[in-house]
């Protein structure tokens, strides 16, 4: 699509057609997964766990909880370092031959710096197949804990703090626009990169409020267009719109996306929209109804385009203390989702394609939770137990990219 063509069209039009644009010959649809990078050595982390810890410390200790819960999970690949190129090369392939488009990075901005960025700085871009699959970062700008494990009813210690001053939005937009957008495959709806930020209440907080919000967004959209993009797509996600007391002339969370133009909304996981529904599990099928409902929510009620979300699983076990009692508490004191097997997950995706069908101002577009969330038991990758029959069920539904 040219710049002209782009510019003529409405808002959704070319929101959909763009997207479907980029789709691979045969399938119009767009398939992301997020990734979480907290399996490589950061030395932000070793500050506080020590020498060469990753979270895969975490996931190697997990004990069943209860009859028939599967704990540890077993990686098939084994427990690899992400920022080694030669080991992300691997995800790529299997990504990109089971039907996904693209990485939506969980990327973090602490102290001044990123964090936790190794595994896409070093480990994808030092792939030498990374043309074959796209990526984008959703900024997690929440505080961060230490849940590496969590305590039963002990405080957690706040280590970093999410939200950011102006000064250090200009930093992270500079940072990001320079170092990501640049890259050939950084994921665009109509050329636009897609950025999406995880906690908007949190960045209208740091900012100072909702206009000083939007004054900076258009710092960002300049910047972008500086880059020789037509414009940013600025993307929400939906747990994170929400509006404060101190949001003075805001009346609703359709008014603050508005105000500060924001471009679309999506969802993380099902956990954000879904009530969890008995200790110590609860059905993947209560669960995955709840989430499919929220779609046709969130498709009625926001003014811009949403992208849903399937969700794999749930399983937040290997972050608590293990010898602590397993009792419904706090996060990540929370039921484990049972009954998530590969055929359910490919029902799901299924009727998500329908819903996409059916609801065009979403533009074939969704994201899966997550690619590798081993720590929050949704994940894509491999594992011992079912092997790569998640991704098969991708492929099933979506095909696979040309």
């Amino acid at each position: 699509m040219n710049r002209r063509s782009f510019l003529e069209m409405s808002a959704l039009g070319a929101l959909a057609g763009a997207t479907q644009g980029m789709a691979a010959p045969g399938s119009p649809y767009q398939v992301g997964a997020y990734y979480f990078p907290n399996f490589h050595v950061d030395p932000a982390n070793e500050e506080i766990h020590g020498r060469g810890w990753t979270e895969w410390e975490l996931l190697k200790r997990g004990e069943p909880k209860f009859a028939g819960h599967v704990q540890p999970k077993v990686p098939l690949w084994g427990r690899e370092d992400e920022s080694d190129p030669s080991v992300f090369a691997k995800k790529i392939d299997a990504a990109a031959d089971h039907g996904l488009n693209y990485f939506i990075f969980d990327w973090y901005w602490y102290r001044g710096a990123p964090f936790l960025h190794r595994a896409l700085e070093k480990g994808f871009f030092g792939a030498p197949n990374n043309r074959r699959l796209k990526f984008c970062l959703m900024w997690a700008n929440h505080d961060w804990m230490n849940l590496f494990p969590a305590r039963l009813h002990m405080p957690y210690e706040l280590l970093y703090h999410g939200p950011v001053d102006g000064e250090q939005f200009e930093a992270v937009t500079d940072y990001v626009v320079k170092t990501y957008f640049s890259h050939p495959s950084y994921w665009t709806v109509g050329g636009r990169p897609y950025f999406s930020v995880y906690e908007l209440f949190g960045l209208v907080k740091g900012l100072g409020g909702v206009e000083a919000t939007a004054a900076a967004l258009q710092r960002f959209r300049q910047k972008t267009k500086a880059a020789g993009f037509p414009d940013l797509h600025f993307n929400a996600v939906a747990w994170g719109v929400k509006v404060l007391p101190e949001m003075a002339g805001v009346a609703s969370p359709s008014q603050l996306l508005s105000r500060l133009g924001v471009d679309s909304v999506c969802s993380y996981t099902w956990i954000h929209h879904a009530t969890l529904q008995g200790f110590p599990s609860a059905s993947y099928a209560s669960v995955a109804e709840q989430g499919e409902r929220y779609w046709d929510t969130a498709s009625r009620e926001f003014p811009v385009p949403y992208f849903p979300n399937v969700s794999m699983g749930w399983d937040s076990t290997p972050r608590t203390c293990q010898s602590d009692i397993f009792t419904l508490s706090d996060y990540p004191f929370l039921p484990v989702v049972t009954g998530n097997t590969p055929e359910v997950f490919q029902q799901q995706l299924a009727r998500v394609k329908d819903f996409l069908d059916t609801h065009p101002a979403s533009a074939n577009t969704f994201n899966i939770n997550a690619w590798n969330e081993w720590t929050e038991g949704s994940y894509l990758e491999p594992d011992s137990q079912n092997g790569f029959e998640f991704l098969k069920a991708i492929q099933s539904v979506f095909g696979r990219p040309a």
